[in-house]
């Protein structure tokens, strides 16, 4: 792991970042943060400030394991698209041509590009059974051809999908993996191990659990995350042979760095090219347009704020051009892209700037406390650019 350098960005502006961060966590509003932030393609900030728990009895520590809930999706997202520029599938290729019992209750027409727009046309589900299992991909496609139909056509409306696209996608890939393998070997391969990612793996390996931070909920939530092995209700999240393409990754804060320099670098890092340069300029472009997110749409209007555009571009959410709320910040260029996940997790990559952002919290926040938590966060980082 390389010493952070601090010359490329204003050292001031980074260490208020930080005692920002240390603010909040005083305040209570959430328990601990690990932050990097790279500039040009050094690593000029890594700290870990606070505990990972409410009762402060762990400090947290900069290689401290966290679930990413949704930036799992950026990670389905590449193996997506690298299946399209090796002609597994297409952008146009319709979902039940590769899972054919996806078929009926008028599904047929959902392509793959529809599933990276979040404009499928089915609802925003969290579990496509109710009280089931969430661990095991197999079980989660069988219920989802069982169990979720449209609710519009597709590409009329975009609504995030936290479940289905995702689970979808992985099956996919899978499904049309030439070596046959499952998808957990597949992102270890053709990801984990080409980034050297050391420390992240689908489901939590064992020999991470003891640098864990299992999630803490600081507000109530109206969903469980069950697992086979029955260790809680989000005991998913501690599963170690969980297949989620949509939420069952973990991983740490330097790790999703070298992601994230991978992307901002185009789609290769350290010589490996996962995808082409092309390819991300395509994917990381608005292509909802004006269109709103439907399912966030209902929590602005919750909150008093103007309804704001989806911003998504295939698989990765972008800044777009509208000042309203937004993780990554207003200060960021139009073309930022990146993912989050629920109430804790986020990371972004400004192309204009040359500025990469990883931060990882423990303490899930609400999630509208946590648009403005990490929207205040990123236009700190932002101003460091000189």
């Amino acid at each position: 792991m390389p010493t952070p350098r601090t010359g490329t960005l204003r050292q001031d502006r980074l260490e208020h970042l930080l005692d920002v961060v240390r603010e909040d966590i005083t305040k209570g509003r959430y328990f601990g943060a690990v932050l990097c932030i790279g500039h040009a393609g050094e690593l000029v900030l890594h700290e870990a400030v606070g505990h990972a728990y409410r009762n402060r009895e762990r400090p947290l520590e900069k290689s401290a394991v966290f679930s990413i809930f949704s930036l799992t999706k950026a990670v389905t997202n590449v193996l997506a698209l690298r299946a399209v520029e090796l002609g597994l599938f297409a952008l146009t290729t319709r979902v039940t041509e590769v899972i054919p019992e996806f078929g009926g209750h008028e599904r047929e027409q959902i392509t793959v590009y529809h599933l990276m727009t979040h404009s499928l046309g089915l609802p925003s589900v969290f579990t496509p059974k109710p009280g089931m299992y969430i661990d095991r991909l197999d079980e989660i496609i069988a219920a989802i051809c069982e169990n979720v139909f449209p609710i519009a056509p597709p590409g009329e409306k975009v609504n995030y999908s936290p479940l289905v696209a995702h689970a979808l996608l992985g099956e996919m890939v899978r499904r049309t993996d030439p070596k046959g393998r499952r998808y957990r070997q597949i992102v270890q391969e053709e990801v984990l191990d080409m980034l050297s990612m050391r420390d992240t793996s689908v489901g939590l390996r064992a020999d991470l659990r003891s640098r864990k931070v299992v999630p803490d909920f600081l507000s109530p939530i109206p969903m469980t995350h069950p697992g086979h092995s029955n260790l809680g209700v989000h005991g998913a999240f501690e599963e170690e042979e969980a297949e989620m393409p949509w939420v069952g990754l973990v991983s740490t804060a330097y790790d999703l760095w070298r992601f994230a320099e991978m992307l901002r670098r185009g789609g290769e890092l350290d010589g490996r090219r996962i995808l082409g340069p092309a390819t991300l300029d395509l994917a990381t472009r608005n292509h909802t347009g004006d269109k709103p997110n439907e399912l966030y749409m209902q929590l602005a209007k919750a909150r008093g704020w103007e309804p704001y555009p989806a911003y998504i571009g295939i698989g990765f959410v972008v800044r777009g051009e509208q000042i309203c709320h937004h993780q990554f910040g207003t200060l960021s260029s139009p073309r930022t892209f990146g993912n989050h996940g629920a109430g804790s997790t986020l990371l972004w990559v400004d192309p204009q700037r040359d500025i990469s952002f990883v931060c990882l919290t423990a303490g899930v926040m609400d999630e509208g406390d946590n648009i403005e938590r990490f929207q205040r966060l990123s236009d700190i980082a932002l101003s460091a650019a000189t």
